[in-house]
């Protein structure tokens, strides 16, 4: 987990973490990290925390959510505090301006990388398309506040997919 932290600066942490556990290091299938994303982003707090508490504890129990937190945070956060204290002496820089203006772009990219490698899982899927368009539409066009969208579609979508039994002809 640290490697994704480490990966990851300016953004697309899914992206990374998507590329790094199920690309390289193959310990989920796309469709395990899918789940285990969803898990991370219904539960309160920055979904990528959740996501290494998910993976860690998936191999290992509380002692695997313990050292893959530790290796979300405690590097990454002492780097990002020198990076920050060093921003607030050079911020005036309009180089600096402009570096962190391509960070930002490449973040969106990775971002939408993701969204086109996770598509193909779905292409099939129309439900899980339309309820993709309707949310996007909602927060992008509409200008949806995200809470509200997600308490309307997180319990159709979970309804939809609810495991059910199939009866026997």
């Amino acid at each position: 987990m640290l490697q994704v932290a480490l990966s990851a600066f300016g953004g697309g942490l899914s992206a990374w973490s998507q590329r790094i556990v199920v690309e390289q290091r193959r310990w989920m299938s796309n469709e395990q990290f899918l789940t285990g994303l969803t898990v991370a982003r219904l539960f309160p707090g920055p979904n990528q925390i959740n996501m290494a508490v998910y993976i860690g504890a998936e191999f290992h129990g509380l002692p695997g959510a313990l050292v893959a937190l530790a290796g979300m945070l405690l590097l990454p956060f002492s780097l990002l505090m020198g990076l920050g204290l060093a921003y607030f002496h050079f911020h005036t820089i309009p180089s600096v301006d402009r570096v962190l203006a391509g960070v930002v772009a490449a973040a969106a990219g990775m971002a939408l990388s993701m969204g086109f490698k996770i598509l193909d899982q779905y292409w099939n899927d129309r439900v899980a398309l339309l309820l993709a368009v309707v949310v996007f539409l909602a927060l992008s066009l509409f200008d949806q506040r995200l809470i509200p969208v997600v308490l309307i579609a997180g319990p159709l979508a979970m309804a939809w997919y609810w495991p059910r039994r199939q009866s026997n002809p």
